[in-house]
């Protein structure tokens, strides 16, 4: 009786556990990925970067260290790489006059509420983070 009970639990503990790690995952960008997020109102969180930019890791760092000490962010924001190699001459970055790597962009519908190009503090991350936040309300 009590394997059957706790087999229930268990079962019932990993049908949730997609549904929470949907919330901090990042999506990588395919062509209409971010029309699509956008038009089911999501504010969208573009990271323009490449696997050898050394901004751009450090970008992603700040990211990553932010996103773990606030899960309001994972919350409310739905986070997409944008492969800067393969999509850098694409038409979301010509649409967006994204100018190179290390170009980070927050959306929401139609508009751009913010970017950061090519900076690596905290605080100038964390305030476009912010920006973001503060739309879903």
């Amino acid at each position: 009786m009590m394997k059957r009970r706790e087999f229930i639990t268990s079962t019932a503990a990993l049908a949730v556990l997609p549904t929470i790690s949907l919330a901090s995952e990042t999506l990588e960008y395919t062509p209409g990925l971010v029309k699509e997020r956008l038009a089911a109102g999501d504010i969208v969180f573009l990271d323009f970067k490449a696997s050898w930019c050394t901004t751009c890791r450090a970008q992603e760092r700040v990211i990553g260290n932010l996103r773990s000490e606030n899960p309001a962010y994972d919350e409310a924001i739905t986070f997409i790489n944008v492969d800067w190699d393969e999509y850098g001459r694409s038409e979301l970055a010509r649409d967006l006059n994204i100018p190179r790597r290390s170009t980070l962009v927050v959306m929401k519908g139609d508009q751009e509420l913010g970017r950061v190009v090519a900076r690596t503090s905290t605080a100038d991350i964390q305030a476009l983070m912010d920006t973001a936040l503060n739309a879903t309300s």
